[in-house]
C-alpha cells in the first residue's frame, strides 16, 4: 500500500482535518495543508523523510483526542494520520508483544485477550489511539492493580530527526539510547519524534470478571454540609484505607454533574488479585462508608465511563432502584464485556478540559466551591462534569518515577473537568468561567503561597499532560505541574537536545529547549 495524501481540494479533508475536539483547527486557515494516512513504519519514515525536506512542520495523530490544539492547528504545515496503522500482535512465538500506535483501545483489548489471554492496564474509552495515550502514561481500570500502561513497555520503535534533517530509525530500550527510551514512557506526545510501535516483554493477565456497582446520590437532598461529607468520605477513603494492597483491584470514578440534573454518583469496580470477583468484601466495605448518606445502588450494566464526549453528564435514573444493601445490585460480569463496553467518544464536539493530581483528601473550601459552582445558574456548570478517579495503588511502587517520566507516584486521586458545548459562540463564555472556577478552586490557605490557583503543594501534586491545559501556560512554573521539580523536565530538555536539535516536533507545551 501506499500513503494516501489528502489535500485541501480533496472531498475527505474537511472532515479529516478535525479530532475529536471540534474547537481545532481554530480557523480553516489554521489547518494543515496536508494529510498523510500512512498504514506502515515504512510509509511513516518515507512520509516524515519528505515533510522535513520540505521544510514543513508535521503534527502527529493517532485516534484525535488531543485536547488542545496541538495536532490539528498546523498553518501550511503537514499532519501525519496513523490511524491506518493499528495492528496488535507479537514478534515471532515468544517475541515482545506489539502495539501500533494507530491501534484504538478497545482493539487492543480485544486482541490481547482473544490472542493472548492478556490486557494492558489503558484507558476507559475504547476510541482512544494508542500513540499518544500510552506515551503519555494513560492510566484506567486496572491501573490501581497493575500500573499504568508506560510502566509496563520495554522497547519503542521511533523516528527522530537528527540535526541535519536526517530521519533516524531507532529501537529504543533500557540498553539502547535509554534517556530517550525513559522518556518516551510518558512524555512522549509530540516532544522527540514519531512512535511506531510500542513493545513489552509482558504483560498482565486478563481478569475473568468484575463486579460492578453505582452509588447515586440525589441532589435534592443535598446541602452543603452533606456534600462535603460525601466528598471527603470518598477521598478519606483513598488517603486512608485504598493505599492497603488488598484494595488495589478497586476502581472508582465519582462524577460531579450539576445539580438540575438530579444526581451525581460513583461507579465502582471490582476484581481480586487472582482475576475473579469471588470475595467482595473489600467492594461492600467501601459501599458502606456512603450508608448514612442514603444513596441508591444502582446495577450497573456495562461500564457507565464515557470519557471526552457530552453524554457523561447527562444520565437518566430510572424509577425503582433498590436500596443500598441490597447486595443483588452487585453485578459480577465478565471482565472483557465490561471492559470494551460503553467506553465510546460520542461525537466531535467543542470542548475543553483540565486536570489536578491529589494526594490528600478534600478540604471543605473546596467541597464547597464545587458545591456552589454546580449549584449555580452558569452554563458552564450546566455543560461540564468534574469526574474524580481513584488512583495509587501499583502505580505509586517505589523508583517508577525515576524510571519513567511520570512523576506523579504519590497521589491517590486524579481528577479531569470536561465541558461541552454546540458551536463557536459559546467558546469564550465556557472557557473564562471553567477557567475562573478552576482557579477559584486551587486559591487559598490549602495552596501553596507560590502557586495559587494551581493544585501544586501539600496536597497536590500538579497536572495530567495527557489531559493539556493550555490556560497553565500563563505561569512561568507550568513544567513542574506537569513533570514535577525532582529533575525531570531538566532531563527532558537534554533528550529534546540530543534526539530533537532543530524542534521538528513542538506545540505550546511541548518540551522547550
Amino acid at each position: 500500500m501506499m500513503t494516501v495524501v489528502v489535500n485541501r481540494n480533496d472531498p475527505r479533508f474537511d472532515t479529516l482535518k478535525r479530532g475529536h475536539n471540534a474547537r481545532f483547527p481554530s480557523s480553516d486557515a489554521d489547518a494543515p495543508d496536508r494529510i498523510l494516512l500512512c498504514s506502515s513504519p515504512k510509509e511513516i519514515a518515507q512520509a516524515l523523510r519528505k515533510v522535513v525536506a520540505a521544510g514543513l512542520r508535521p503534527t502527529v495523530r493517532s485516534g484525535g483526542h488531543c485536547y488542545e490544539d496541538f495536532v490539528s492547528n498546523n498553518p501550511h504545515g503537514a499532519m501525519l494520520d496513523l490511524s491506518l496503522y493499528n495492528t496488535v500482535d507479537r514478534d515471532g512465538e515468544n517475541g515482545p508483544y506489539r502495539v501500533a500506535p494507530g491501534a484504538v483501545l478497545g482493539d487492543v483489548y480485544l486482541a490481547l485477550y482473544k490472542r493472548y489471554d492478556l490486557t494492558l492496564p489503558a484507558g476507559s474509552c475504547f476510541m482512544v489511539g494508542a500513540g499518544g495515550h500510552i506515551s503519555g502514561g494513560g492510566y484506567g481500570f486496572l491501573s490501581r492493580l497493575y500500573g499504568l500502561t508506560s510502566d509496563w513497555i520495554t522497547a519503542v520503535d521511533i523516528l527522530t530527526v537528527d540535526g541535519k534533517g536526517n530521519v533516524i530509525e531507532r529501537r529504543v530500550d533500557k540498553d539502547h539510547d535509554p534517556d530517550l527510551f525513559r522518556a518516551c514512557r510518558g512524555a512522549g506526545g509530540g516532544n522527540f519524534g514519531i512512535i511506531t510501535s510500542f513493545r513489552f516483554d509482558r504483560l498482565p493477565p486478563a481478569p475473568r470478571e468484575v463486579a460492578q456497582a453505582n452509588l447515586i446520590f440525589d441532589w435534592a437532598t443535598m446541602t452543603e454540609d452533606r456534600f462535603t461529607q460525601v466528598l471527603t468520605s470518598y477521598g478519606d477513603y483513598w488517603e486512608g484505607r485504598g493505599k492497603d494492597r488488598d484494595t488495589w483491584g478497586l476502581f472508582t470514578l465519582m462524577d460531579i454533574t450539576p445539580a438540575k440534573r438530579g444526581h451525581f454518583g460513583i461507579y465502582i469496580q471490582y476484581c481480586q488479585p487472582d482475576g475473579t470477583a469471588k470475595d467482595l468484601s473489600v467492594l461492600e466495605e467501601f459501599l458502606n462508608r456512603f450508608a448514612p448518606f442514603q444513596p441508591m445502588l444502582l446495577q450497573a450494566h456495562g461500564s457507565l465511563v464515557s470519557r471526552h464526549g457530552p453524554s457523561i453528564a447527562g444520565r437518566n435514573i430510572q424509577k425503582g432502584q433498590e436500596s443500598l444493601n441490597n447486595v443483588r445490585d452487585i453485578a459480577v460480569r465478565p471482565a472483557l464485556d465490561v471492559t470494551i463496553g460503553g467506553g465510546g467518544s460520542g461525537a466531535p464536539t467543542r470542548g475543553k478540559y483540565k486536570s489536578a493530581y491529589m494526594k490528600r483528601s478534600f478540604t471543605p473550601a473546596e467541597a464547597s466551591t464545587i458545591y456552589r459552582f454546580y449549584n449555580s445558574d452558569q452554563i458552564t456548570a450546566q455543560n461540564s462534569v468534574i469526574s474524580i478517579d481513584s488512583y495509587g495503588g501499583a502505580i505509586n511502587r517505589p523508583g517508577l518515577a525515576h524510571q519513567t517520566a511520570i512523576a506523579q507516584r504519590s497521589s491517590i486521586m486524579k481528577l479531569q473537568w470536561q465541558c461541552y458545548w454546540p458551536d463557536a459562540s459559546g467558546d469564550q463564555v465556557h472557557l473564562e468561567q471553567l477557567d475562573k472556577f478552576y482557579t477559584d478552586l486551587y486559591t487559598g490557605s490549602h495552596v501553596d503561597p507560590h502557586h495559587q490557583g494551581t493544585p501544586w503543594g501539600e496536597r497536590y501534586e500538579g497536572c495530567y499532560m495527557n489531559y493539556p491545559d493550555s490556560d497553565m501556560l500563563r505561569y512561568a512554573y507550568w513544567p513542574e505541574l506537569y513533570y514535577g521539580r525532582d529533575g525531570l523536565y531538566a532531563f527532558l530538555q537534554q533528550v529534546k537536545r540530543k534526539y530533537d536539535p532543530n524542534n521538528v516536533f513542538h506545540s505550546s507545551m511541548s518540551v522547550q529547549e
